[in-house]
């Protein structure tokens, strides 16, 4: 409860608004979290989320697992990955991670990076989609100032149709760093 009441008084004072919901009952959602072209997202993506009251795990590549910077991270719910290597089966790791818990909230960003990619990543739908979980789209849109969920829904199996819902979601969206953020396919 403190970090909810922290997180909403941070987001109140810097002129944030909170927009949307999540269901309330949920136990387990995968959430992403676009446009992501800054360290800032994150720091306002977590704020965003602990003003709804969740407190979620996160991917974030191995590199940052050093010291002092790792276990502060890993305090805040991060998971570490390795990028660049296709025999970490990331899917299978977050999705085991699903059935193994009773209560699972996991971030990831579509996009993968902060820097501009020609396509968004497949990982979270196949995530989503394996260990059989919603998926909450959300965002940190700095031209409106607002953080929070703009739809869910449960993955159809066709990722072509359901990524053209997900990335109307964000038209209007304004990036921290608007030059590197797209929703062309």
């Amino acid at each position: 409860m403190a970090a909810k009441r922290f997180a909403r008084t941070v987001v109140k004072i810097m002129g944030w608004h909170l927009i949307g919901s999540f269901p309330p009952d949920a136990k387990k959602l995968l959430v992403i979290a676009a446009p992501h072209t800054s360290i800032m997202d994150f720091i306002m993506g977590w704020l965003g989320l602990h003003s709804f009251g969740i407190s979620a795990k996160f991917v974030i590549k191995k590199e940052f697992f050093f010291f002092p910077v790792g276990p502060i991270i890993r305090a805040l719910g991060a998971i570490p990955v390795k990028r660049g290597d296709r025999h970490n089966d990331m899917v299978a790791q977050m999705v085991a991670e699903y059935k193994k818990r009773d209560s699972f909230f996991l971030v990831i960003t579509p996009e993968g990076t902060r820097k501009k990619v020609k396509r968004w990543k497949k990982g979270f739908y196949q995530i989503a989609t394996e260990a059989k979980v919603p998926v909450v789209v959300s965002t940190v849109d700095y031209g409106k100032k607002q953080l929070g969920p703009l739809w869910i829904f449960e993955p159809t199996g066709d990722f072509d149709a359901d990524m053209l819902k997900v990335k109307a979601c964000y038209v209007g969206v304004k990036a921290k760093h608007p030059e590197g953020f797209t929703t062309e396919s």
